[in-house]
């Protein structure tokens, strides 16, 4: 069917949608919205909301949900039971009651959060109320127009390769949008979820404190418009908090931001000018689903933002300096492909074990399962250089809440000392060797941007080696590596102990490239990244 015949056909499906429909005018959108069905990635569905069989809608939640139905149906006779959550965006309250109705419809007992929560909420409830999934309806840190539907197992952990292709053949199946089995979110299958649920979650986030001294440091913290307001303050409540009060009640509209991405630097602007404006020595953002937290550190005369892959480094050191009488030889810490070896290396220095994952904290909460279920292992943290990071087994995602209590433990830690996290870094990077890291990403939508994306992933296949001086080895993870699922993600390894990841986002429509430079000092460390950032930049614009 070409797109012109999918439009033409969604036209019939209701008013509302007929309506938005007729009043486009721009042929390219119409294409952009039918030319392909909305896709599963590594973080499920994510896509614009709006009409069309690309976007976020009634009819494409309801096709990956009665799909989903379908594929649980496949695994299990009896009584299936689901968890449901959503965060605060524009929809996803909507979306959310519309799979509930759909699951309920198809006879599954359904558990639906009755207010906003954040991702690792519906994670530990999954696992928690037993259920056989989960399905949480975020973008995460997606700008306003997106909306998406992430699915978990029954460990809450999202859907692994195997098994999320397994769902997309049920999905996939679905051809007729008007035979899919809408109920409603009255119905009697579904019970609400409240507070005890939630309560439970925030005692074993509590379980992981590990420094509770009192301190003079001074937090302002930020939820972006999300679900973290109330968990996280619960979690650092007793310290010195500001909050950020015209960020602090959910809105779908992140009015306040140009994107609610603690990634970007702008994302903290309000925040760190109300930390100069009453002293604050830590601010800290967490993104609308609370899964990932940014930080910016008081340093002398200026507020310094931290990477990622700098605030997981820190966390892996301090983590591991408190409990360093606790850990054994079967202690391990999980980080992704794309993350800075930094962390690993402090790792080794306390004896763990370290593993990498694919991208994606779904193959870090796989590791985990897999951990308990052997006994070989046993998990004491894992990140990922996006900002997310995860300590204890309450989840199997990533988290925020429990990454912003122990940020703010460990800040407290160093003020105590007489320092700041910036200082605290300084003295890795002594130890360790100086580490420079880097992310660019280059948005190429449409479909003339995906065939752009995979042209470009062919040339840095073909001509890569003779692009960049220095090559050591490629790593091709479409082909499989070490156990790990095939992936479209290519990593050059240069003699100097750099190297540079290339990979097509899972999610949204991107080109992502990733940088590690390891050198004696920061100024060799620049003038080496800038060499190789300036022949991506020239390739790609």
């Amino acid at each position: 069917m070409t797109y012109r015949e999918k439009y033409e056909k969604w036209l019939s499906f209701d008013e509302e949608t007929a309506k938005e429909l007729s009043a486009i005018t721009d042929e390219k959108e119409i294409e952009d919205r039918f030319y392909k069905d909305i896709a599963f990635g590594t973080g499920g569905l994510r896509g614009i909301m709006g009409a069309g069989s690309n976007r976020m809608n009634k009819y494409t939640i309801g096709k990956a949900t009665y799909g989903i139905a379908n594929y649980l149906k496949s695994r299990k006779d009896g009584e299936i039971k689901v968890a449901l959550a959503y965060d605060s965006r524009n929809n996803s309250a909507y979306f959310a009651s519309v799979a509930a109705g759909i699951f309920a419809k198809c006879g599954f007992k359904v558990f639906l959060y009755e207010t906003l929560v954040p991702v690792p909420v519906l994670s530990f409830t999954t696992a928690f109320l037993g259920c056989d999934a989960g399905v949480m309806i975020t973008a995460s840190h997606n700008p306003k127009e997106y909306n998406g539907y992430k699915v978990y197992d029954e460990k809450g952990c999202q859907l692994c390769t195997e098994d999320a292709n397994a769902a997309i053949g049920f999905i996939n199946q679905i051809e007729d949008y008007l035979a899919i089995p809408f109920g409603s979110d009255k119905d009697e299958n579904i019970t609400l979820i409240g507070e005890d649920v939630l309560c439970e979650y925030l005692k074993k986030v509590k379980e992981q404190s590990v420094y509770e001294e009192k301190s003079d440091l001074k937090i302002v913290y930020t939820p972006l418009h999300g679900t973290g307001n109330i968990p996280v303050r619960r979690m650092i409540d007793g310290m010195n908090v500001t909050v950020v009060k015209e960020q602090e009640m959910p809105d779908g509209n992140f009015s306040t931001v140009r994107s609610p991405n603690p990634e970007e630097k702008d994302a903290l602007t309000i925040a760190i000018e109300k930390a100069k404006e009453i002293g604050g020595d830590l601010v800290l953002g967490t993104d609308p689903d609370c899964d990932r937290v940014g930080i910016a550190v008081k340093h002398k005369d200026e507020y310094v933002l931290f990477t990622g892959n700098q605030t997981g480094a820190l966390l892996v050191n301090f983590i591991l300096t408190m409990k360093k009488d606790t850990l054994s030889s079967k202690s391990t810490l999980i980080k992704t492909i794309v993350t800075s070896e930094l962390g690993a290396e402090i790792g080794r220095s306390f004896g763990l074990h370290t593993e990498d994952t694919l991208t994606g904290f779904k193959y870090i909460g796989d590791k985990i399962n897999k951990y308990e279920a052997s006994g070989e292992r046993e998990f004491v943290i894992g990140y990922e250089e996006s900002y997310g990071y995860l300590v204890g087994t309450h989840a199997r995602d990533k988290d925020a809440v429990v990454s912003s209590m122990l940020i703010c433990q460990m800040a407290a830690w160093y003020k105590n000392k007489g320092m700041t996290l910036v200082d605290g870094l300084n003295e890795i990077y002594d130890k360790y060797g100086y580490y420079l890291d880097k992310l660019d990403s280059f948005t190429l939508k449409g479909k003339d941007g995906a065939e752009k994306i995979a042209e470009l992933m062919v040339l840095f296949r073909e001509k890569g080696t003779e692009m960049f001086a220095g090559v050591k080895e490629v790593i091709d993870y479409s082909v499989g590596v070490n156990d790990l699922p095939k992936e479209n993600v290519l990593k050059f390894l240069f003699t100097d102990g750099t190297w540079m990841a290339v990979r097509p986002s899972g999610t949204e429509p991107k080109i992502k490239v990733y940088y590690s430079v390891r050198q004696d000092s920061k100024t060799l460390a620049e003038e080496r990244l800038a060499e190789i950032r300036s022949i991506i930049l020239e390739t790609i614009n």
